[in-house]
């Protein structure tokens, strides 16, 4: 396979109808490290279209089960042997570490060992009770049909897989579009599908840019399911065009988490220093291009200025660097485009009068951090207000505010004061109180005395502005699924309804 033939319809990899292609830039010096096909509306019809056919006239649909599981397992086997390899390659396209990229492996491997594990011990379909010995009535599931399946710049891998493995254990076929950004991973993902045996036409990728990909992919009248994760505005279009064809949609927009800290959580020495490493994790884990970032520090007004200190201590000592290079703990972020977007809300933030603890500008340029790469410095930011910008909207980089709190409902009220709703924590040592407070939360995903850990068995998703739908658990295996109702009358006679 070609550098540019990166487009895969109907069991074959292509380059674009055009000619054209995209260079994809490491993040850490701006240099090419790939060329990728740039395909358009010509492309993604294609792939559509095989697509349709594959779930129309093809065996997938119908494959048993057992097969389909079998192949999912075939897949998990395979990201395994090449572990090494696509996790570098990860690390390279999206700048995290290249242990971040191990884990996103293993989780990648977890999420398609779940699905098949699922699917092979469900039920035949629910019985339903309608009153009579007369009547066999039962709820069945079957695959939407064709799926299309659009990821997002900061865990490639990792989304590619929360939505192929539920689609296929279903017996969908689909059509994935990944971030023109990081689309290596993606690509990669799609030779182990063919290599563990994927019917041609089931799986079907197109790289290339949201417009048009994206949005003929949204707007087609021959996709049955759109599955989209990415920023809200785009979310929203994606939604407005799939509503003509009213088509399933699935949707992950993002947050703007809180990890609320309370005293009695930093009463001894390892709870305190237990509470501060984990809200560095959440805060600047892949320089903080997390949709489920914790980046906004809610701390008990009581303990805040000794937790912002050592935060702020610990913050300064991050090793910045080139993602692959040994040690190195944080990388760049992922764009030119992202690096902007991180000063913008940085400087916003000062202007309305919030003060800066650390970082706030790019490192000083060395062997590890070349010039021309996108790195920033993690920064601590105190003295937030709701009304402020960066806490109001997902920034997306390596950025921590600080809030205070006196009371427990007034804690309650700044976590739940956001348009979205993905995930949060809270810390404390009264574990009654923890569950109560993660109870009032309006959030998808709580952690009590944590912070980002997930289970494939469980489901992912948020309240508000934060999506449509779920990932992962049951439920997202159900995303992908129609359920029908079939109803056998075994007695039929005449009813008599009409008297002639």
């Amino acid at each position: 396979m070609s550098a540019v033939e990166t487009i895969h319809v109907d069991g074959a990899w292509r380059a674009a109808a055009s000619g054209a292609q995209r260079e994809v830039l490491d993040p850490a010096d701006a240099s090419t490290l790939a060329l990728v096909a740039e395909g358009g509306t010509e492309e993604t019809d294609a792939a559509v279209a095989a697509a349709r056919r594959a779930f129309d006239s093809g065996p997938w649909p119908r494959t048993p089960v057992a097969e389909r599981a079998a192949l999912l397992r075939r897949v998990a086997e395979l990201l395994q042997r090449d572990r090494e390899e696509i996790a570098l390659v990860e690390s390279r396209d999206t700048g995290k570490t290249l242990e971040e990229g191990r884990v996103d492996v293993d989780c990648v491997t977890d999420a398609f060992r779940y699905f098949a594990d699922l699917v092979v011990n469900e039920s035949g379909g629910r019985v339903v009770d309608a009153g009579s010995p007369d009547i066999h009535s039962v709820v069945v599931h079957e695959p939407v049909g064709v799926c299309a399946l659009i990821t997002p710049w900061n865990y490639p891998l990792l989304q590619a897989s929360w939505k192929i493995a539920p689609a296929l254990a279903a017996g969908n076929t689909f059509v994935i579009k990944p971030s023109e950004v990081t689309p290596l991973s993606t690509v990669e993902l799609m030779r182990l599908l063919v290599e563990a045996g994927l019917p041609a036409g089931v799986g079907n990728l197109v790289t290339g840019a949201g417009d048009p990909v994206g949005a003929r992919l949204a707007e087609h009248p021959q996709v049955d399911l759109v599955s989209f994760t990415g920023g809200l505005a785009s979310g929203t279009r994606v939604m407005k065009a799939a509503a003509d064809s009213v088509k399933k949609v699935a949707l992950e927009l993002g947050g703007k988490n809180p990890n609320v800290v309370f005293a009695d959580a930093c009463a001894t020495d390892e709870g305190f220093d237990t509470a501060v490493d984990q809200a560095l994790n959440a805060a600047f884990i892949h320089s903080g291009q997390v949709c489920s970032a914790g980046s906004r520090l809610i701390v008990e007004e009581s303990v805040a200025d000794r937790f912002v200190a050592e935060l702020a201590r610990r913050a300064e000592r991050i090793r910045l660097g080139r993602g692959t290079e040994k040690g190195v703990e944080c990388g760049p972020l992922v764009s030119a485009a992202q690096l902007e977007k991180t000063e913008g809300y940085v400087a916003s933030a000062l202007a309305e009068g919030a003060r800066l603890r650390c970082g706030g500008r790019r490192p000083e340029p060395s062997a590890e951090r070349p010039a021309t790469g996108y790195f920033y410095l993690p920064t601590v930011i105190e003295g937030c207000h709701r009304e402020m910008r960066v806490v109001r909207e997902e920034t997306f980089g390596p950025i921590l505010t600080v809030e205070t709190f006196r009371t427990e409902d007034e804690a309650i009220a700044l976590a739940n004061d956001t348009e979205y709703g993905l995930a949060g924590a809270v810390w404390s040592a009264d574990t009654a109180r923890a569950r109560r407070i993660a109870a009032r939360l309006r959030h998808g995903t709580v952690w009590i005395n944590d912070f980002h850990p997930y289970l494939p068995q469980a489901e992912w998703g948020g309240f508000g502005k934060s999506g449509i739908g779920r990932e992962l658990g049951p439920t997202g295996l159900a995303e992908y699924r129609e359920a029908k109702h079939v109803y056998e009358n075994l007695r039929p006679r005449p009813v008599r309804w009409f008297a002639g």
